[in-house]
């Protein structure tokens, strides 16, 4: 018998959402209350108990370092600096651990999965009592057990070409901790338009590589400035070659090398301009020559460093011949998984919240005819459609679910999207929801943005999507659809 509360996962998922809004909440609180001036630090620096004493080795902002060597490090940089870390997995979570500990000013924490079981020999930052929890979450719990002073931001959500410019933007150096290649170009492209250095690692089983692309950054389009990731990598590998650790296998302290290393060379960045913390002319990866460094932890030595060629003349990102545009991005029309040739989708949802294209027009769920929910731009709505579906873009959704989640009152896209999906005025409010994109990929993501916004009626209105999108439905059903 079905609970009358909804599924107990969407329960968690709830209070885990409102806990973190609390928490932020009483960021802003303190932030209102005594700090006017924007180069401060952004939440107070408490002076927390120690045995019943004060522990003055967090106060005055001068965590965990002593005064001389709070100058000596470029503390100050790191305290007034933000940083995005993308991706809360093996490489994410070493990574923002060290960040927190030197103390840098505003820490950006964006993944949208949970944690899992199978995650913690190498995810360092989540324990076996957060499984289940989002893991921006239960990052964000234990960065702040490690180093109040801080704000950390969350962001639960996946990375996509709609929303990576406005979030990579509102950070001064960006870390690249996820593992699929589509995810590389995506963030690199996002960075290389908003000019933001971005530190870049993987690892698989026992090995691993660093880059710091986009290092000095430039104004998108301009011939100088350090290559990004298209630079070095014009094509991606084939798709069938790509495993991602999960998948491959990691060897725990190979990812959490990377992780460190990429901590290492955000500080670079932050505490020094063409000059090492010591005060020597820089060098290495965030020097002037771009490099990569390959780790391997059977080699003797581990490391070696491998000379990187510069920024690529006719580069489609970076150069003065780049072809991506910030529009191009926002609109959602570039196809990062088509690019990268990867037929496999992403499985964000489980099997009982998906429905083949061929029981599309004969599902019925309550004995109604469900919502067909087209999320692809309206350009791409215009080009085909279903009869009878109506469009509401990924883009308009995930403006929503941010609306929502900063408590903006003006922003209009949440009653948009209410108007959209209460019409005709007919419709009834439990209805069925099959949303549908080009691929089956963005549709999945929007199902999740639904459910957290609360459309879903705590579980009682059955909200999916269309495994395969109108690749499937191509295939499946009409084989004159066209292709685009």
């Amino acid at each position: 018998m079905a609970s009358p509360f909804g599924s107990i996962d969407n329960i968690r998922i709830r209070i885990s959402t409102l806990e973190s809004e609390l928490r932020d909440l009483r960021e802003q609180l303190a932030l209102a209350e005594g700090f006017e001036n924007k180069n401060v630090p952004s939440v107070p620096s408490p002076v927390l108990p120690c045995n019943g004493k004060e522990n003055p080795a967090i106060n005055d902002w001068l965590w965990p370092l002593a005064a001389e060597e709070n100058t000596r490090y470029g503390q100050l940089n790191l305290r007034n600096a933000s940083v995005l870390v993308v991706g809360l997995g093996g490489l994410g979570c070493p990574a923002a651990m060290y960040l927190a500990g030197a103390g840098v000013g505003t820490i950006g924490l964006l993944d949208g999965d949970t944690v899992e079981l199978s995650n913690l020999h190498r995810q360092i930052l989540h324990t076996t009592h957060r499984v289940g929890h989002l893991k921006v979450d239960s990052a964000k719990e234990s960065l702040r057990q490690l180093n109040p002073n801080p704000r950390y931001v969350t962001h639960p959500e996946h990375l996509t070409s709609v929303t990576s410019v406005k979030l990579i933007e509102n950070y001064d150096v960006v870390l690249d901790c996820t593992d699929h290649p589509t995810s590389r170009y995506l963030i690199s492209d996002a960075a290389v338009l908003v000019g933001r250095p971005l530190v870049s690692a993987s690892a698989l089983r026992t090995d691993g590589q660093l880059m710091v692309l986009n290092n000095p950054p430039n104004n998108h389009g301009k011939a100088n400035g350090g290559p990004c990731y298209r630079c070095v990598f014009p094509k991606p590998p084939p798709a069938e070659s790509v495993v991602a650790c999960g998948e491959g296998g990691i060897l725990g302290p190979v990812v959490g090398v990377m992780g460190v290393l990429m901590a290492l060379e955000a500080i670079k960045i932050i505490a020094s301009t063409n000059k090492t913390v010591e005060g020597n002319a820089a060098g290495g990866l965030s020097g002037d020559t771009p490099s990569m460094l390959l780790f391997s932890a059977y080699n003797n030595p581990p490391f070696r460093s491998v000379r990187l060629r510069g920024k690529r003349a006719r580069c489609i990102a970076c150069s003065d011949a780049a072809t991506i545009t910030k529009e191009a991005l926002a609109s959602g029309s570039l196809d990062y998984a088509v690019f990268c040739g990867v037929k496999k989708q992403i499985a964000v949802l489980d099997e009982s919240e998906r429905v083949k294209a061929k029981d599309v027009l004969e599902s019925k769920h309550n004995g109604k005819t469900p919502i067909i929910l087209d999320v692809r731009d309206a350009t791409q709505f215009d080009i085909c459609h279903i009869d009878g579906s109506i469009n509401v873009p990924y883009s308009l959704i995930e403006s929503a679910f941010r609306a929502r989640q900063n408590k903006d009152s003006e922003d209009q896209s949440l009653r948009a999207l209410c108007n959209a999906l209460s019409q005709p005025q007919t419709r009834p409010g439990d209805i069925s929801i099959y949303c549908l994109c080009r691929f089956g990929n963005d549709s999945q993501l929007a199902v999740r943005k639904l459910k957290q916004l609360g459309f879903d009626s705590d579980g009682r209105r059955w909200i999916g999507d269309v495994k395969g999108g109108l690749s499937s439905w191509k295939r499946d059903v009409d084989p004159s659809w066209p292709e685009y």
